[in-house]
């Protein structure tokens, strides 16, 4: 703001062509601009108008002091408390908190040391080794803590008080293998020497962002045909059978068809509504199947199954056998190694990270002091970290933007896990609302990552299947067990849902078998095909889900879900497995290299 001068109110006085008694009236004007903090023009603006509104006012030093009395002190009071209501509203974070008691102390300070403090009087103790800073000044002071518990990206730096009342901490729910006497326990070096890379290496992996959001329908078919065509090729190989009939051609002996599991509407699929989608090959065409034969059965939509039954009309195939699909051969690295004696530890966690009504990372922080006290050798993070789906994220409640809340989350990962040294693994989400809503999606990128980061962190695509010291790793962050769940049905089977889900994904060999895809899941088939499909059988599937957590053998393969590290606004679990890289086959048998595995309570 330009300060006023003698000269500038005598040129403002003459365009209003306005006359005055003498200079003492130009330096009391001058007087209540400076005291007042007003520009010229404004004050003259405002005297000009309360001039006409007495009829004329004359300008002398009475009419001046009545005008300051009646004006310009209102307009000062209005100011000052329009400030206060703006500070008062303010949506503050930790470091504008911080700035406050700051200037609060050292206008405290410089006001006592101009005057005598009666006893009783002071509004906070001064700061000497006798008197230290208060708790709440001190709470709110730069510190390890809050490095890692960024209370800072919620208006609301209120820790969820069901998060902080929880019970049942570090209590295991879940267990797989031979857990007694078992030291949960990383090597005496964390991270030292474990290799952690994509199986398929970067050039055939998803490493970078794509364009998506235009596919043809032609396109998406032809993906569909291929993966038919692809397994229905292996199933007849397998099984041994000669040839496959067209679907739809009628037939008095006993057919076997190909083809893929589909709805008869949009609905639901039921015993009554399945159909039998045939490939190019076989004629493309559908048709109803009765699944009243079988004895037992489990059909997902988007399933590639062979079926052997009649279909005497072409109209409806009554099916009396199914053959399922077969998983894919295990890993077997070219180059075995030799027995360590320690096992590897690695600590599986699966977002949110913050509860639902507080967007204060305390379960992250109590993540952290776990590495912290386990020393694993590699931690499996999968997303959300920036969720998508929390309350204060739906209404815009933050006060920052999305990517700030994400990098300075994985700056407290990692500067938190530093003096582990163990090797940490971030792999995305579809509800991390700052990354592209794609499937498949690519990985996280870090801007500018020093030498440490880039040797202690791996930033994989979801899904991936990840290689750890010669062990397989199949990850994906996407709820394909709840997806598929509320799509499956069966009949006397005998097992559990879960089980049969994920044989599901094993036999077709994808780690999103289902179509069409449920609404959130916004898919790209080419990238799908590409990317989406299982290289081999993984050792261990990591597949966590808002379905109750579990760790289950299937085929062969380690399941497990870790569930999510809190659960609305209660804590959650995280998972915990040993390796052993290089298990050795027993009576020519496999032996899984999980030798160990648990659900905890965070």
């Amino acid at each position: 703001m330009a300060l006023a001068s003698t000269e500038s109110l005598k040129s403002e006085l003459e365009v209003f062509d306005i006359s005055y008694q003498d200079d003492s009236v130009l330096d009391k004007m001058l007087e209540q601009c400076l005291c007042n903090r007003i520009k010229t023009e404004d004050f003259l603006l405002e005297w000009v108008a309360y001039s006409t509104t007495k009829n004329g006012l004359a300008l002398t030093m009475d009419n001046l002091e009545q005008f300051e009395h009646e004006v310009l002190n209102k307009k000062n009071k209005s100011k000052q408390s329009f400030r206060k209501e703006e500070i008062h509203n303010k949506t503050r974070d930790i470091h504008s908190l911080e700035e406050l008691i700051k200037a609060e102390e050292e206008e405290d300070n410089l006001l006592d040391s101009y005057s005598t403090p009666a006893k009783g009087s002071q509004k906070r103790a001064l700061t000497t080794p006798e008197h230290p800073h208060s708790k709440r000044s001190a709470a709110l002071m730069a510190s390890p803590g809050l490095l890692l518990s960024p209370a800072s990206f919620s208006p609301s730096a209120t820790p969820s008080q069901k998060y902080s009342q929880r019970g049942g901490k570090g209590e295991v729910v879940a267990t797989f293998g031979a857990v007694q006497g078992t030291r949960w326990v990383g090597r005496k070096a964390p991270g030292v020497g474990v290799q952690v890379e994509l199986l398929e290496g970067p050039e055939d992996s998803l490493c970078c962002s794509y364009q998506y959001m235009f596919q043809r329908l032609r396109d998406v078919r032809n993906v569909l045909t291929e993966k038919i065509e692809e397994l229905g090729e292996d199933l007849r190989s397998h099984f041994k059978i000669e040839e496959f009939s067209p679907v739809s051609l009628p037939a008095q002996d006993s057919i076997t068809v190909l083809g893929q599991v589909c709805c008869d509407s949009n609905g639901k699929l039921n015993a009554q509504s399945v159909l039998l989608e045939a490939g190019p090959e076989q004629g493309g065409q559908q048709v109803p199947v009765d699944l009243s034969e079988l004895k037992e059965y489990s059909l997902i939509p988007g399933q590639v199954v062979v079926m052997e039954g009649m279909n005497t009309t072409g109209r409806k195939l009554v099916a009396s056998k199914l053959y399922e699909g077969v998983p894919l051969p295990f890993y077997t690295p070219e180059i075995k190694k030799e027995r360590d004696e320690e096992p590897l530890n690695v600590l599986v966690a699966c977002g949110p990270y913050t509860p639902s009504d507080s967007l204060t990372f305390d379960p992250l922080l109590d993540l952290i002091n776990v590495i912290i006290r386990d020393r694993p050798d590699v931690c499996l993070l999968l997303g959300p970290f920036v969720d998508s789906k929390h309350e204060q994220i739906e209404k815009a409640q933050v006060t920052e933007t999305f990517e700030e809340i994400f990098s300075r989350c994985i700056k407290s990962i990692m500067d938190g896990t530093k003096s582990v040294g163990c090797h940490l693994v971030f792999v995305p989400s579809q509800r991390d609302i700052h990354h592209h809503f794609i499937y498949p999606q690519p990985p996280f990128t870090l801007p500018n990552p020093n030498k440490d980061q880039a040797q202690r962190v791996t930033l994989v695509p979801d899904p991936c299947t990840l290689l750890i010291d010669g062990v397989t790793f199949g990850l994906t962050s996407t709820d394909i067990l709840f997806h598929m769940s509320a799509e499956e049905i069966s009949c006397g089977t005998g097992s559990d849902r879960f089980s049969r889900i994920l044989k599901h994904m094993l036999c077709q060999r994808s780690y999103y078998p289902l179509y069409p895809p449920v609404e959130e899941v916004n898919m790209d088939y080419e990238k799908f095909q590409s990317f989406g499909q299982m290289p081999v059988t993984p050792d261990i599937l990591i597949i966590p889900s808002e379905l109750r957590y579990f760790v289950k053998d299937v085929v062969n393969c380690v399941c497990v879900n870790p569930g999510r590290l809190t659960k609305g606004q209660v804590g959650g679990t995280y998972g915990r497995l040993l390796i052993q890289p290089s298990a050795t086959s027993q009576d020519g048998k496999r032996v899984s290299p999980c030798l160990a595995a648990q659900v905890v309570k965070i």
